[in-house]
């Protein structure tokens, strides 16, 4: 195992060299999706259209299920595995780029993941909308060597063609999805309707030779929907779909309800984080109600809540008023662009500290990463440029905390430094700056961070692996640069072991 971020500059990424071995997987003709693209942004208008005009996600899951039900899933939703009661599975969120960032990914995750039962890819398999011909490069051959199943839970892309394309794959339903009531002329449904993006003609044709890459018997796995339960060993892992607008429907809550009362150790997986950025995000059931009111119910024996969506790694470990502590995480740095940490205030909520808090990458070095960015973006390198070590030591002033790296030479913070910390939407004290703080912060995260893909390592990419035993399982996140270094040996970025008994 490598030295982390944590240790030294060297173990983040920087200052090296050698690039790793995952360059040889990248399709030569690898698209890169750039959020900044207006013709990616209009392909993927479903979601704002959904929050103008009505969510049908619901209704459209619903006659999914329907139909899966109809083909003969179970009713309960419940994958039933033979795990023994000591066993490993991984999970990666936000895979679905298809280009350098995710391949990145693979040598660390093949390594780490070679014992592992199966894998959980959480939110946003593939970019930018979900299609069915997309899956070729973007899920078969990245994770083609992987040689255990894959389930998986949409994130809002894959939603962006109504599930077409993910319920082909994971649901192995080849049809095309039953007819809906037609919507009343100049209702909010029909105008929702005349511009909704929708699978194209032909589609997916080339799906069943992208299959191939992933054939062998060990490798396959047959979901019952969007969202599950898988029984594995000594636990539940439950799956859920927050479809386009991060909530869920009724129909849903009640399955999750039900679910839950199973006697075992549980483990959510969502495609909104529940905890993330500092901030609660409870996730509404239609009807009354919240997912997190699910979880933290004593009865459910949830120990871990684990979100995709938003795309680095951030820990939240919350202790509860009867004692309990839950793990609330995110795990979406499987491969899509890398969302800024350094605009994380100093963390105060739920009673978790900063001194609790854990995110990848650090702040210093996501810092760091957007400086350099920008400074080649707007040829302004020796304005906007910062040293990782400069940006660590204006990330400690700003928030009134120590240096979360083993400190090297100290780096005076001038004028400069400040200013651009400030024009990045770098996070502050909670008792400072709360005028301003937060539009910018919510400015950059919707805004600079959806044209952060880059090509060049370090990437700050990661993934998790979840060991279980039946008294505890313990949680590792390991990173993915890009370097070599790293890719021989996966750093471990953050680990906690959370009791089951």
């Amino acid at each position: 195992m490598s030295e982390s971020s944590r240790d030294t500059a060297e173990g983040a990424g920087w200052g090296v060299s050698e690039r790793g071995e995952y360059l040889r997987l990248v399709p030569r003709q690898a698209e890169k999706i750039s959020w900044l693209n207006p013709r990616h942004l209009w392909a993927a208008r479903n979601g704002v259209l959904a929050s103008w005009f009505g969510d049908p996600t619901g209704e459209v899951r619903a006659r999914w299920a329907a139909r899966r039900a109809a083909a003969g899933a179970p009713a309960d939703r419940v994958i039933r595995r033979d795990d023994p009661d000591r066993f490993s599975f991984l999970v990666v969120g936000d895979t679905g780029e298809g280009g350098e960032p995710q391949y990145a990914v693979v040598p660390g995750l093949l390594k780490e993941g070679l014992d592992t039962a199966f894998a959980v890819l959480a939110s946003d398999v593939v970019y930018p909308v979900g299609a069915a011909g997309d899956y070729g490069p973007k899920f078969f051959r990245p994770y083609q060597d992987y040689q255990a199943p894959v389930y998986a839970i949409p994130g809002n892309h894959d939603w962006y063609e109504d599930l077409a394309g993910f319920v082909r794959v994971f649901c192995d339903d080849t049809g095309p999805l039953p007819a809906g009531p037609k919507p009343r002329p100049l209702t909010r449904a029909w105008l929702r309707s005349l511009v909704w993006h929708r699978p194209r003609p032909g589609d997916g044709e080339h799906l069943d030779e992208a299959r191939k890459l992933r054939s062998s018997p060990a490798q396959q796995a047959v979901q019952p929907g969007p969202y599950w339960a898988i029984d594995a060993g000594p636990v539940r892992i439950v799956g859920i779909d927050t479809g386009l607008l991060g909530t869920i429907d009724a129909e849903q809550g009640a399955w999750l309800r039900e679910v839950s009362r199973d006697p075992r150790p549980k483990i959510l997986v969502t495609g909104s984080p529940l905890y993330v950025d500092g901030e609660h995000h409870p996730c509404p059931i239609e009807g009354g109600g919240t997912v997190d009111d699910v979880v933290r119910d004593p009865a459910h024996r949830y120990v871990a809540a684990i979100g995709g969506d938003i795309h680095n790694y951030q820990r939240y470990p919350v202790r509860l008023d009867d004692g309990r502590t839950l793990q609330y995480v995110v795990a979406g740095g499987g491969g899509a662009f890398t969302h800024a940490t350094h605009t994380i205030p100093r963390v105060d909520v739920a009673g978790v500290t900063e001194a609790d808090f854990r995110c990848y990458p650090l702040r210093g070095d996501s810092l760091a990463f957007y400086s350099a960015l920008y400074g080649r973006r707007t040829r302004l390198r020796r304005f906007f440029s910062l040293t990782e070590a400069e940006a660590a030591a204006v990330i400690a002033e700003r928030l009134g905390i120590g240096p979360t790296r083993a400190p090297g030479a100290p780096a005076r913070v001038t004028r400069r430094i400040r200013l651009v910390a400030g024009l990045l939407g770098t996070g502050r004290r909670p008792d400072r700056g709360k005028r301003f703080r937060l539009p910018v912060r919510k400015a950059y995260q919707s805004l600079f961070s959806p044209g952060s893909a880059t090509y060049s390592p370090p990437f700050f990419k990661s993934f998790l692996r979840v060991d279980v035993t039946p008294e505890a399982l313990r949680l590792r996140c390991f990173a993915a640069t890009g370097q070599r270094a790293q890719e021989v040996a996966p750093p471990v970025e953050d680990e906690v072991t959370v009791p089951l008994t």
